[in-house]
């Protein structure tokens, strides 16, 4: 049975209205090849339940957390899971096999317009012993759809779940021992693997879901901040202060437009923004602050979104401040999205000696930053996705001035560091919550 329209998601934000995924759905991306007749086909829907396995003959070893190998991002688990699609047949029987490469045609249309989407999410050993997803469901949502925004086939995000947690189930109990609390990334894909030249809707797409390991690249709160946090790694860090380095775009750098897709997780929002990252880095930046139009909206950090906890002008009360989404230019992130719902939720009054905080999403300047920075209003700013986690930010260039920004607790700011752990809590089996789902894993 096909899958129900897409519903606005429970995130304490609200979803887009315009150009929505469901729209272009029933536009024709689930059925493009009417019969003579005139009628739709009866496609084959995505469906876990048909997955065949094959284990690898090959195991390898699991390399160390701080690993060189891991550090690589190339180490994937022994196994990957494929499914198969195409336009007159619909989804093939998915496959549980062994990880390793797989052939597609040079003229394949992903290789030439970017119809490929993607997620990323972990996969926790968590302190109680236990494998955890941290709300899967939204990825697959999410990743519903960016395959609707690019014209790829759609699926029941519940199927695509199940597969998930069934590659998670076989490799997760040797990838990650019990006795060493970690994670893995899990990066779900789709690609249009349609072999004909020609913009048009793909015929062909292949779903693939891998498992890697992965290095933790936010700054644990009891140990110094990994190189990648620093400027380190290329060994031309300006400062020595824990925390994010931001270098602010410039307007003939952008990274998504209102019609756009900058709220799709697809491919072609990140290859266009790998040249501004490189002359950040080589500043000893970390990463671009996105910023939109002459009035320099703030959007996202790189790949993460932004946050902001300054002190309002007319009132003086705390606010937790994010762009919001109308406009879809920013990524709905899952990590954003758990960080609004968890301090409308408990920063709502006073927590282990602060004052209590409102959250709001608004558009915002940088010229409201700098104002908050100038007036002593800023308390502090944190980026919020899934390889950085949340990360403070400790330094912002913008048209010639550094901005360095408070870290209350010298290492992060104090807000952050609350929010952070309360969700290290609930991914690591620390604190029971419903966004925590338990892998039942196989031994």
């Amino acid at each position: 049975m096909a899958p129900a329209a897409i519903s606005p998601e429970e995130s304490g934000t609200t979803t887009p209205t315009t150009a929505s995924a469901s729209t272009l759905t029933q536009a024709g991306i689930k059925h493009m090849s009417p019969t003579s007749n005139g009628n739709l086909p009866d496609l084959a829907p995505l469906d876990a339940s048909l997955m065949t396995i094959e284990l690898t003959k090959s195991p390898r070893p699991v390399p160390d957390h701080d690993s060189a190998e891991t550090k690589a991002q190339k180490t994937c688990t022994d196994h990957m899971i494929i499914a198969r699609w195409t336009v007159d047949q619909g989804w093939e029987a998915p496959e549980l096999k062994p990880y390793g490469p797989f052939s597609i045609m040079p003229t394949a249309s992903v290789l030439h317009y970017a119809t490929e989407c993607f997620e990323g999410l972990k996969l926790y050993r968590g302190y109680d012993g236990n494998l955890r997803l941290f709300r899967v469901s939204r990825n697959c949502e999410r990743m519903r759809k960016s395959a609707a925004r690019i014209a790829l086939p759609d699926f029941d995000p519940k199927e695509l779940e199940k597969l998930i947690k069934a590659l998670c189930a076989r490799d997760g109990a040797k990838w990650l021992p019990k006795d060493c609390p970690g994670f893995l990334y899990l990066r779900p894909t789709m690609i249009a693997t349609d072999a004909a030249l020609g913009v048009q809707r793909p015929k062909e797409a292949l779903l693939y879901v891998i498992l890697t390991c992965f290095p933790d690249m936010s700054k644990s709160l009891a140990t110094p901040a990994p190189p990648a946090l620093t400027g380190q790694a290329n060994g031309t860090s300006k400062h020595h202060s824990s925390g994010l380095k931001l270098l602010a775009s410039t307007e003939d750098s952008i990274r998504a437009w209102p019609g756009g897709f900058g709220y799709a997780k697809v491919g072609a929002n990140y290859g266009p923004s790998l040249v501004a990252q490189g002359e950040a880095r080589a500043r000893g930046f970390d990463q671009v602050l996105w910023l939109f139009g002459p009035e320099c909206y703030v959007t996202e950090a790189g790949a993460s979104n932004f946050f902001v906890v300054w002190r309002t002008k007319d009132t003086g009360r705390l606010e937790l401040v994010t762009a919001p989404l109308e406009e879809r230019i920013i990524l709905e992130g899952i990590t954003r999205a758990s960080v609004l719902q968890l301090a409308k939720e408990r920063l709502s009054k006073a927590v282990d000696g602060t004052e209590s905080v409102d959250v709001v999403e608004r558009r915002f300047t940088m010229d409201d930053i700098v104002s908050a920075y100038k007036e002593r209003r800023l308390i502090e700013c944190f980026a919020a996705g899934t390889a950085f986690f949340i990360a403070p930010v400790s330094d912002i260039h913008f048209r010639g001035k550094d901005l360095q920004l408070p870290l209350e607790e010298g290492e992060t700011g104090i807000y952050t560091r609350i929010i952070k752990q309360w969700l290290v809590n609930i991914m690591y089996g620390n604190e029971g919550h419903e966004w925590g789902i338990v892998v039942d894993e196989e031994v």
